[in-house]
Order: C-alpha cells, then structure tokens, then sequence
C-alpha cells in the first residue's frame, strides 16, 4: 500500500503510529494511506522554518519574484500529472482538476509581483529634516489548514503570497487528498525556494491543536465548515496569532423576470453541479422573483438536469464525477432526505445513483428541489452535494433579503438585464462577493476573496492586497538627519506638535 508523506526538511520517510485511509472514489477503494502527524513531528517542521526563514525574508523581493515565475513554470509543466493525481483522490473530472490548479497558479502569477506589492509609503519633510517611512515586513512562519474539495487551488492561495512575502509557510492539507499538495511543495523545492520554506504535515484535529498553540507560528490562513473556522479563529486568536478562517456558504442565484433563462440554465447546470456542488462557491439555492419566472425556469431545468452526465473523473464527457467519500455520499443523501421532510418538492431525485462497471464508487446524482421555504433546516445549512434548491421570491425586495438574512454571507448572484436592478441589488445585498450575470463571482486573483457572516472569521480576506496585508505587519520609521548646528536649531521635534 502506497505512502502519502509529510514533506518536512529533513526528515524523509516519518511514519506515524496513526494512519488514514486515501480512497479512489471513483471505485471505492483504498489506494493509499497518509500519515496522521502529532506535535512532536509539527515541532520538527517549525524548527526546519525557522532555520530557513530569516535568510529566505533577507533575499531581495525580485529574487523571491524570480522563485515564484519558476514556481508557476513547472507547475505549468506538470499540469497533466497534477490534475490526474487530483481526480484519483478528490474525484472530480480532469476539466475541473485543471481548474483548480490554474485558479491556484493565478495568484501565485499575483505573487510574482510582490516587488511592487511590498513597496511602502514614504513622506518626505513630515517636520524640519524629518522624514517618514513604512515598510511591510514578513509575519515570520505562516500556516495553513486547507480542505478536500481544492487541494491545489486554496494551498497556493495561501502560500503564493505568504511565502513570496518573505515567510516560511507549513501546509496541513486534508487527509482525504493529500498527494497534490506534497507534490506542490517539491516542486516549490525544485524551484529555487530554500528547504524549510514551504512543508506540509498530514494529520487530523491533533495537528490542527498544534498549529493553533504553537507559539512560533506567528498568522494562520484556513477554510473549512464554519463551526470548525470559528473554532479555529477563536482558538487561534486567544493565542496571540493573526488568524483568517473562511468558513460555509449557501450562496443564492436571484432570477429576475426579465433574465435569459436559458442563459441561466445553462450557468445553474455548472454552477449548482459542477465538481459535484462540492465548493463554497457553487450556486445552490436559486430565487426565481414571481411564480411565473419560477415555473418558466423549473420548466427548463428539469430537461437540463436530466442531460448532465455523471461519469469517473477520466470520463472526457462528464459533467461532475464522484464525492470525495462514502461518508460524505451519505450525508448529502440524508440532507435530501431532510429536504423531503421538511416538506420541500423532489423534482428530481439523485439518490441511489449507481453508475454501470464503478458500482462501489461513491457517485450521487443531480437533484432539484422545488418550494423550499427561508425555516427549512436544508435551506439553512450547508448540503455540499449536486442539490439545488428553488426558493420562489414574491419580489425584488424578497429576493434582497433572503440572502441578506441567511447566517453565511459567502457569494450571491443576480440575472438580469435591468441595469438599475443589479446595481441596487450589488449595493444593497448583504454579501461579500457579488455576481452580476455571473453565476460564481470568484474574484481574480489581483483583486481577493471573503465572504461575510458565519462566511469568513477575520478582518482580513485571501489573496490580492488583503493577502499582502495579512502576510506582513507594517513597520514605520521617523528619520532625522542633523546638520549639527552648535546652537541647537536643529533640536528635534515631533510634528504633531511644532
């Protein structure tokens, strides 16, 4: 049985007296086991960063640059091996694979040009031969706990900025996927980047425990369910650390009568159904204003629906391929369970779906719910699954406020061809990432992503200047150099108060 490692400077080989089991989710069997790491061997990692990172944060920005161009070449080079390495764990079609690391090589392309990102703010004369300056410095070793469901992706939205910034970073990975996040590291490695710089350890709660108290890392970057974000944002702050922790979502696609809807059928069938709806910024929930845009739009998902393909991750054809695991297969089936309780129509059932030759594989089909109400459990929670959900809005102003009440304020939508709408629904929408006929509003790379509420726990969001921001503290400098009057007149005084 293969191996997955920690990738730790130094330490080749570590085993570790607890294991997890790595499926292939496309057959349902174990095709390899990853160790669960402990404090003893974070200690280790932290002790190769600290080695490395002082002389790494001394190297001038354009050499670290030159790093993350070499970075981004090799990963370009090796996308192939890299997207099927991430179907085999993750089960997701190659398509979304590619996607996935080249949402991630997006911002490390951003880090790229972290010359120009770090440069500081420089007054001239603020008093009499007085000069002030600032400079943005690096947080010293960085840490990073990242889910299943991107484990290209999300890693690089961290440790691209953190580590071009001047850190070292450690990467604790999901235990489900981890062979795409190693192989990133070797080739950080490979790129130029010093040993120690960038590391992952593999390991469950026990490891995040550790990341959170340890007191040498000094900022820590997550995303994950939000119970678990809180928990880490709480426990991590009362530790003194800096600490970003993106959490759950339920994001809504609002449908305006005047929208082109077989436009946004055609925008729902990925957006609610691709990747298996296993992201936080699918599209589950979509709010038809008016009962006669919600039949005219149910009308023409259910044909949609019916003509996505679900196939294994290598099927060229497939819409999405399996979930990541047999436990998480469950629970979305028991959500749509829940849904059918609480009362809600099953347009369209996916349970049960068993695809021909990959029978033990943990596949699940596309499932449409109408009439479903704002006091449904399934509308409040999370399900992570191929499941959309109708929630018919009466009007405009219904539709502004269910997203804006919902406990995550992750991503919304509108569709529309009324100008005037979208801009008053942008403005007034309760919601961090705003999507204007634009069905995943995942901002590029330049700019960043946060949502809001139980979205996001942090004053900070990822990548683009608020990365730079969170990766670095600012340090400022007041300056004077004297003439060496003899009377005096060059006595230093502070400017607020000459």
């Amino acid at each position: 049985m293969r191996t997955i490692d920690h990738f730790i400077a130094g330490h080749a080989g570590i085993g570790s007296a607890r294991t997890s089991d790595v499926f292939d989710p496309n057959s349902g069997q174990v095709q390899a086991t990853v160790p669960l790491g402990d404090r003893a061997l974070l200690d280790a990692a932290v002790a190769a960063a600290q080695a490395a990172q002082p002389a790494w944060a001394a190297t001038n920005p354009q050499r670290r640059a030159r790093v993350m161009f070499r970075f981004k070449e090799l990963v370009e080079a090796n996308m192939d091996a890299l997207a099927q390495m991430l179907s085999s764990e993750h089960g997701k079609v190659i398509a979304d694979s590619r996607g996935d690391i080249q949402r991630g090589l997006e911002v490390v392309e951003f880090a790229c040009g972290i010359p120009h990102a770090l440069k500081g703010e420089y007054t001239n004369g603020a008093g009499p031969g007085i000069d002030v300056y600032s400079m943005r410095t690096p947080i010293g070793i960085g840490a990073g706990i990242t889910p299943f469901n991107f484990p290209a992706m999300i890693p690089m939205w961290m440790f691209g900025v953190a580590i071009a910034c001047g850190n070292a970073f450690i990467l604790k990975p999901s235990e489900r996927d981890p062979s795409v996040p190693v192989r990133l590291a070797e080739l950080m490695r490979e790129a130029g980047a010093p040993e120690g710089i960038l590391q992952v350890v593999h390991g469950d709660k026990e490891m995040v425990d550790a990341i959170l108290d340890h007191p040498a890392i000094g900022a820590i970057s997550f995303v994950g369910s939000s119970d678990i974000a809180h928990y880490v944002y709480r426990r991590g702050v009362e530790a003194g650390k800096r600490v970003q922790a993106m959490g759950g979502a339920k994001n809504h696609g609002i449908v305006m009568p005047d929208a082109d809807l077989d436009q946004v059928v055609n925008d729902l069938s990925g957006a609610a159904f691709g990747s298996a709806g296993e992201r936080c910024m699918a599209l589950p929930v979509v709010v038809p204003v008016g009962d006669k845009t919600a039949d005219a739009l149910r009308e023409k998902l259910i044909p949609a629906i019916a003509g996505l393909r679900v196939g294994v991750s290598t099927d060229a054809e497939a819409h999405y391929g399996p979930v990541v695991n047999a436990a998480h297969r469950q629970r979305v089936e028991n959500w749509i369970q829940t849904g059918v309780d609480e009362g809600a129509e099953l347009v369209v059932d996916g349970r049960g779906f068993s695809l021909q030759g990959h029978e033990q594989g943990f596949f699940i089909g596309p499932s449409l719910f109408d009439r479903v109400t704002p006091d449904m459990q399934s509308y409040k929670e999370e399900i992570f699954g191929p499941v959309l959900q109708i929630v018919r809005a009466p009007d405009f102003e219904t539709a502004v406020r269910l997203p804006s009440q919902h406990q995550y304020g992750n991503g919304v939508a509108i569709f529309t061809r009324n100008g005037h709408a979208a801009r008053e629904f942008a403005a007034r929408v309760e919601v961090g990432m705003v999507g204007i006929n634009v069905p995943i509003p995942v901002p590029v790379a330049y700019h960043s992503f946060g949502g809001w509420k139980r979205s996001a726990f942090g004053d900070v969001n990822q990548h683009g200047m608020e990365g730079v921001r969170f990766w670095t503290r600012v340090k400022t400098v007041t300056q004077r150099w004297p003439d060496g009057s003899p009377d005096g007149s060059n006595a230093f005084v502070i400017p607020t108060m000459g």
